[in-house]
């Protein structure tokens, strides 16, 4: 078992919790943490703030507190077996980070209740009944922006680079199974097409496929680029970012970060990713004491903000509208 571990980044306290039982002190709770991403380093974990959350609701790592996390550092194939192990330990509560993971966890499992958070279609890969009432064994905070969002997104883009018709959407379709098998279906070309874009979309499993996906996307002589929400695509997000500069491609995502790395702009919900973070927290915390994920509704963004990367719209010799300009929320000179 050892061994497992450390092949796929699976961290345990578990002597930790031997040590409190053998003094007489009360058990430690267990959690598990499920997660796509590669571990972080010790700098990132003491800045988490799903922990700080967790310890202001009274929950300690390494007093009442056992965390069991499973990082699978963006080889999803590991998924199914970590999730597997959190259930093999006997954790209490699932929280399961990003759509792939909440799959595999819910394909674990249908008895350890599961807080799901970065997850954005979770009635239509078969998570929840409604967002009401969950209904099953899984709840959490949905990333859900949903196709009205996404159009806006577009909106904005064009308006920005009205001349750009074809448009190269780069996005990783394991986010879209569904837990019973199988995928599901966003409508989200009919919008696009709507607003006057020839869409092709390109998929990307992992990092490697990059420089494929950019081969693909310079032989479509693409005029606008959209990058969807994964793992991977967040730990590439430097990587497209300049692509995109360098071919300039406008840009557009529902990652603020990646404006940040120099895409052009960004519209999604505000405070990510913080704000899913800290109500995962609060999610893990009434669950260990008690409530019923069918019990508790799960929550979706109330407010999206706008971000502008002005430099980059500067190096593509683009002219940001007073009108967009106007709905900025942030604004990167």
């Amino acid at each position: 078992m050892g061994q497992f571990k450390r092949r796929h980044f699976l961290i345990s306290s578990g002597a930790m919790l031997v040590s409190r039982v053998a003094s007489g002190q009360a058990p430690a709770r267990k959690l598990g943490f499920l997660s796509l991403n590669p571990p972080p380093n010790a700098e990132e974990n003491s800045r988490s703030v799903f922990l700080a959350k967790l310890k202001q609701r009274g929950w300690v790592e390494g007093q009442n507190l056992l965390i069991v996390r499973a990082y699978a550092d963006l080889k999803r194939d590991r998924l199914p077996a970590m999730a597997e192990d959190l259930v093999r330990q006997r954790v209490e509560v699932i929280v399961a980070q990003g759509a792939e993971s909440a799959v595999a966890a819910s394909r674990a499992t249908t008895t350890i209740p599961i807080v799901f958070g970065f997850v954005a279609w979770p009635i239509e890969m078969g998570l929840i009944e409604s967002y009401a009432k969950p209904g099953r064994n899984a709840t959490g905070r949905s990333s859900y922006t949903g196709t009205e969002v996404s159009n806006k997104r577009h909106e904005f883009l064009r308006e920005i680079a009205p001349a750009a018709k074809r448009l190269s959407w780069i996005f990783t379709p394991d986010i879209s199974r569904h837990v019973q098998g199988g995928t599901y279906d966003v409508p989200v070309e009919p919008e696009t097409r709507k607003l006057g874009y020839e869409p092709k979309y390109h998929t990307v499993q992992k990092t490697e496929d990059l420089e494929a996906v950019f081969s693909e996307i310079v032989a479509f002589r693409a005029q606008a680029l959209s990058v969807a929400g994964s793992a991977v695509l967040f730990s590439a997000r430097q990587q497209i970012a300049d692509f995109a500069l360098k071919n300039r491609l406008p840009s557009a995502s529902i990652m603020s970060s990646f404006v940040e790395a120099g895409g052009l702009l960004s519209y999604s919900a505000a405070g990510e990713p913080s704000a899913t973070l800290e109500r995962i927290a609060e999610y893990a915390d009434r669950i260990l004491r008690g409530a019923r994920p069918a019990d508790l509704p799960v929550e979706r963004p109330s407010s999206y903000e706008l971000v502008i990367n002005l430099k980059t719209a500067k190096m593509l010799g683009l002219k940001i509208p007073p009108s967009v300009l106007l709905r900025a929320d942030r604004v990167i000179e």
